[in-house]
């Protein structure tokens, strides 16, 4: 499992370490039934508190991603398809929602963004298709 902590980004820790595991929940990074590895080596590993640690891993349990397993550890909840899915979209929303206020402070009108998305899709071989979710 591979984390970076940004201490410049004003992200509690926590939050950072629990959105990192969640992108690679949901990516298949770390797979269902994986074992994490314990909150004394992971803060070892990020150089920070335990107890942040213990936090993210205990608020990911509450949300479902990961079950514990009294004595022995926690490991990778199975998730549901819907759920696997409508954390992939608040993720890329939460992600977006930063590009876009900074594209409203630069001034750059929406169509311009638009265009911006577009091509960075067509760039990853993924052409953007006309598709509403709404």
């Amino acid at each position: 499992m591979l984390l970076e902590i940004d201490h410049h980004s004003g992200v509690p820790i926590y939050r950072q370490v629990m959105d990192q595991i969640r992108r690679q929940i949901v990516a298949g990074q770390l797979p269902e039934s994986e074992q994490l590895i314990s909150v004394r080596e992971l803060a070892e590993q990020l150089k920070v508190n335990p107890m942040t640690i213990s936090k993210a891993y205990t608020m990911l349990e509450l949300e479902g991603f990961l079950e514990r397993q009294r004595g022995v550890g926690l490991f990778i909840a199975k998730l549901r398809k819907d759920q696997k899915g409508q954390t992939k979209i608040r993720l890329l929303e939460q992600m977006l929602a930063r590009a876009v206020a900074t594209a409203v402070q630069l001034e750059i009108p929406e169509e311009k963004t638009r265009q911006i998305i577009a091509r960075l899709y067509q760039k990853h071989g993924f052409p953007l298709r006309s598709h509403s979710d709404d």
